[in-house]
């Protein structure tokens, strides 16, 4: 059974103590290992990837097949179903369309000291996306990272697409064709994060590092931060799911279990001001857990990390969702566009009862790589300017030195700064 809350008399704070806690425990210490495998690529570059491929992805390489070829990607191309290439490529389209107005433009300006100001945006030079394999794959990722980059301008943009056993899933390779990736590499885990980071004889380094993983890839993506950009640090998937006695509960049950089905660890939440509602779609989730081909890990994240809370009313919802600051939000109710200016800490919010946070993870135009693990108090899901570099512009006239340059002589001298202060100085003539 999932936590049922009842915060209709409770502190908010104390009611959600126990959800809060929960989350914390789940964190995994896999550090020490990821350092080895870091230092050992790092070190031995090919030959420590066929060696860690071999062991934890049960398959051999060597350095000529590292790299897909060609013949692969046809293979592979041609072994998907033609609904499945259409849906990836309409999905790709609205992907495109909707990053590509959020482009930023370039500024410039002069203030009234005669001072030219503004900023300008370049690309990434190379970029590395990371493919998940493991208990499922996922090409929807594929195009949610590769497709801002490629919108951005990113003129390099490298995949790592673990082959588990051997096997792949065809319509992932499809996926990298089509978003544009021309290096695609047999390589997961850590040890691929290493290889994009530090380079190997095989695979040059990259700038940036993007895509979600295992605990270990998110590990290896925070020790190689500083090396490498990263985009963040995935966690756990998320869905908090406000709604009231209106919408049908077995579309609501089928929401909360459409994020528990990614990990045992993933976490659904219920918030309604309905209590009898609430036992309407705890049943329904027992309904439809039983129906799942992946029942056991959706089974485990709502036994484990699932909640039901219910408040006094239904405008007390937002503050649920700011403390949680969870990854997804769905707000089935009446009025969902008044209720979303309310939220303050959401990764991504659904609006309406017709509105499943599936489509926002295959087609709705935003990426789906999203904060997690309460990190959407201070970051954002992907974008297309996580893919773009912002450099600032200044250019001073010798007017604009002159009704300027004063102040930084002083604030120069003030910091004991002499070199800074000359700089300054001789220019004005002193």
């Amino acid at each position: 059974m999932a936590l049922r809350i009842d915060a209709r008399r409770a502190d908010l704070e104390i009611a959600l103590a126990p959800l809060l806690a929960a989350r914390v425990a789940v964190e995994q210490s896999v550090g020490e290992t990821v350092r080895d495998i870091l230092a050992s690529v790092r070190e031995h570059g090919d030959e420590a990837l066929i060696e860690l491929t071999r062991k934890f992805d049960r398959y051999s390489i060597d350095r000529t097949s590292i790299r897909v070829g060609a013949a692969a990607l046809a293979e592979a191309r041609a072994a998907c179903g033609d609904d499945a290439l259409d849906a990836l490529a309409h999905a790709a389209e609205r992907i495109r369309s909707y990053h590509a107005r959020h482009v930023p433009a370039d500024t410039s300006y002069q203030d009234e000291q005669g001072v030219t100001l503004g900023e300008y945006w370049t690309p990434v030079d190379a970029v590395g996306l990371y493919v998940p394999g493991g208990t499922a794959s996922y090409p929807s990722s594929v195009l949610m990272n590769a497709i801002p980059a490629k919108v951005a301008g990113v003129p390099r943009l490298v995949a790592a697409v673990p082959h588990p056993d051997g096997e792949v899933l065809p319509l992932v390779l499809a996926a990298a064709e089509l978003a544009g990736i021309e290096e695609i590499y047999r390589v997961g885990g850590a040890q691929a994060v290493a290889a994009l980071s530090y380079g190997t004889d095989t695979i040059a380094p990259v700038d940036k590092v993007v895509g979600p993983g295992n605990a270990y890839v998110a590990e290896a993506k925070r020790q190689v931060f500083g090396t490498v950009g990263i985009d963040l640090i995935a966690g756990p998937s998320e869905i908090l799911v406000v709604s009231d006695a209106a919408s049908d509960p077995e579309w609501i049950a089928l929401d909360l279990l459409s994020q528990a089905e990614h990990d045992p660890a993933a976490q659904a939440v219920l918030v309604t001001d309905d209590a009898t509602f609430a036992d309407t779609v705890e049943s329904a989730v027992e309904r439809c857990l039983a129906t799942l081909p992946r029942q056991e890990i959706a089974g485990a994240s709502w036994r484990d990390f699932g909640a039901v809370i219910v408040v006094a009313d239904l405008a007390d919802a937002p503050a649920v969702v700011n403390r949680l600051a969870p990854e997804h939000v769905e707000l089935a109710v009446a009025d969902p566009a008044a209720m979303m200016r309310e939220l303050r800490t959401a990764g991504a919010v659904f609006l309406g009862r017709h509105t499943p946070e599936a489509i926002g993870d295959y087609v709705a135009g935003p990426s789906h790589v999203l904060p997690t693990s309460r990190s959407a108090r201070f970051s954002s899901g992907l974008s297309v300017r996580d893919f773009l570099r912002r450099t600032s512009v200044v250019g001073c006239s010798e007017d604009g030195l002159a009704a300027i340059g004063p102040t930084a002589s002083v604030l120069a001298d003030a910091e004991g700064l002499d070199a800074h202060r000359l700089s300054v100085d001789v220019r004005l003539g002193r």
